[in-house]
């Protein structure tokens, strides 16, 4: 818990409950958060649902106790067989009246990590509308990151991909294109809280916060566009690959083909005079020679003609 003090604004860690008190939850344990809703007076539910990593972002009010829940999706980078994989998780910001401010997520991020560094300088714990917004702030500010990060992750995977098609870069390159689409998706529904905060019927909005409020919607409307474009070139990218494996399938079968051509000429030959019937030059001294030189011909000149079509590039 963290507490700016109203008289001399220092920001302190503290372990008791006081008004204008920032708790921060970070995966908290069942008696955890039967503990923070005794002391505050508040019911659970709020809490359980910023815990569920399926939640979507959207604003929720709860007049009995007073309390109002925004949960917005950050971006995270998780590790799955040692291949890092772009996603985003719900982090929740409970006011509880006019006295206390809460933020719950699932695990550690950037996000909160930024806000703990910041509180007391951009932040005051007992200025609850200037604490969300800042958060939207610093949350649209890291989706830009994020995705500066995944251009860049892409634009050196294209490069490695130019000097040899392999496997493992076609799948990071399938991870990338799914994380943006996550990304998009989190981004847009950041963007409908944020602008229904800004109308405000949700807080009340004082002039410096509503400034900060339209500086984190503009970051988030650009990271939206370039998170389209990103998206869009990627599926581009993903498409062109496609085409140039399939045409590489098609040159090797068409090469496999007239190899299967050529040889079956002397096999042919072969076949032929070596029934056990009456055959031409059976009792002839240089028969044998005649068919050698007669396959080789017929197959030199077949290679020729493929060579020509384009069959044996």
């Amino acid at each position: 818990m963290y507490n700016t003090n109203m008289t001399t604004n220092i920001t302190t860690e503290v372990n008791e409950y006081k008004r204008g008190n920032w708790i921060n939850m970070i995966n908290p344990t069942e008696s955890e958060i039967f503990e923070v809703c005794r002391n505050l007076n508040i019911e659970q539910e709020f809490i359980k649902y910023s815990l569920d990593y399926e939640e979507k972002a959207r604003i929720d009010l709860e007049e009995d106790d007073g309390t109002i829940l925004f949960i917005i999706d950050v971006p995270i980078i998780e590790r799955e067989n040692d291949v890092e994989i772009y996603t985003t998780m719900p982090v929740g910001v409970i006011f509880v009246r006019d006295e206390y401010v809460i933020t719950v997520s699932l695990k550690e991020n950037d996000i909160i990590k930024k806000m703990e560094r910041i509180v007391g300088k951009k932040v005051i714990t007992y200025k609850k509308s200037q604490f969300l917004f800042q958060l939207f702030y610093e949350n649209s500010s890291a989706f830009l990151n994020l995705l500066k990060e995944i251009n860049k992750k892409t634009e050196h995977i294209e490069r490695t991909l130019k000097k040899d098609l392999k496997n493992e870069d076609l799948l990071k390159m399938l991870n990338l294109e799914k994380a943006l689409v996550y990304i998009t998706t989190s981004l847009k529904s950041d963007e409908v809280v944020m602008e229904k905060t800004l109308r405000g019927k949700i807080i009340k909005l004082y002039e410096e916060d509503e400034d900060l409020l339209e500086d984190a919607i503009v970051e988030n409307k650009q990271a939206i566009e370039m998170s389209k474009i990103y998206s869009d070139i990627l599926n581009e990218t993903m498409d062109m690959y496609a085409s140039i494996i399939s045409n590489n399938i098609n040159d090797i079968m068409k090469f496999l083909t007239s190899i299967t051509i050529i040889l079956a000429i002397p096999t042919l030959v072969a076949s032929l005079w070596g029934m056990n019937v009456p055959v031409p030059f059976q009792n002839y001294q240089y028969g044998f020679p005649v068919l050698l030189a007669v396959s080789f011909v017929v197959t030199l000149t077949v290679m020729i003609w493929l060579k020509k079509r384009n069959m044996l590039n």
